[in-house]
């Protein structure tokens, strides 16, 4: 089961790379506009900010989905969990609702991370693990290495790349995907067809491309700093795209857009 479809949590408030009032603001505004649920990670820096934020906000702890991810850095017996207990002290949390391996341990070897994770789960540090940048194979391997489930892989996912891939071993493996880069950093937009589509539901190009990808059985994280577009990315849930449309829009998949390339992280696997 896709924990990201309970609630509100489909769509995702990602921080990154906020930080400061631009963070504190952000936030705000998503979680008045309706947003329960907001990723960070060890990686970019501004958990103690995000938490500070969302003591601010003042939410319910029940009501909300708090995602982090460990860097790689911290996949060694003797760091990973004191680092996931800063992490908590930094959120103000006495758990995560999802906690990630932000990518596949560098090495190679998967294994060792994975079972930390589990760790992490069996202390009570998290209440569901999963994992992030792991290519098809990885996620067979996984649910032969740890028995506790595998709840996401948070994957690079828009309508410019095709992840049928993945997707097929999300349907094989039952770990859900989870997206983030949800319109490729504005790359949809140089793309008429989305706004076209958009037209046609009184919808914008990037409701179009997010709503695709909701009906991919895929759930969303989004980021802006402006009102009306944190708004906008949250709208998604009144229309459905046709199936003419998705066809139309997965066809756009062959433009094999990647954004997250060897060359922007040397240390990423080969993709599938």
């Amino acid at each position: 089961m896709n924990i990201y479809f309970q609630n509100t949590y489909q769509r995702t408030f990602g921080t990154f790379p906020l930080t400061g009032a631009e963070l504190r603001d952000s936030m705000a505004i998503a979680a008045e506009i309706g947003y329960r649920s907001f990723d960070t990670a060890q990686m970019y820096e501004n958990e103690k900010e995000t938490g500070d934020a969302l003591a601010e906000i003042g939410l319910k702890r029940d009501e909300m989905c708090v995602t982090t991810k460990v860097h790689p850095d911290n996949f060694s017996d003797d760091a990973f969990l004191p680092s996931v207990e800063e992490s908590l002290k930094k959120l103000r949390l006495d758990y995560v609702d999802v906690l990630l391996l932000h990518w596949p341990h560098i090495g190679g070897d998967i294994a060792p991370s994975l079972k930390l994770l589990e760790q992490a789960h069996a202390k009570g540090l998290a209440k569901n693990i999963g994992v992030s940048n792991y290519t098809a194979q990885m996620m067979r391997d996984a649910v032969k290495i740890i028995e506790t489930p595998i709840v996401s892989n948070q994957v690079e996912f828009h309508p410019l790349l095709n992840q049928d891939v993945l997707l097929a071993a999300a349907s094989e493996t039952g770990i859900p995907l989870s997206s983030y880069c949800s319109v490729a950093r504005g790359e949809v937009f140089k793309h008429p067809i989305f706004a076209e589509i958009g037209q046609g539901y009184g919808k914008t190009a990037g409701q179009v491309v997010l709503r695709w990808i909701l009906q991919k059985g895929v759930p969303i994280n989004t980021m802006s700093t402006k009102r009306a577009n944190i708004q906008a990315n949250f709208d998604v849930m009144n229309f459905i795209l046709s199936n003419v449309d998705m066809d139309r829009i997965d066809a756009m998949t062959q433009v094999g857009y990647r954004i997250v390339t060897e060359d922007l992280v040397p240390w990423a696997p080969d993709w599938d």
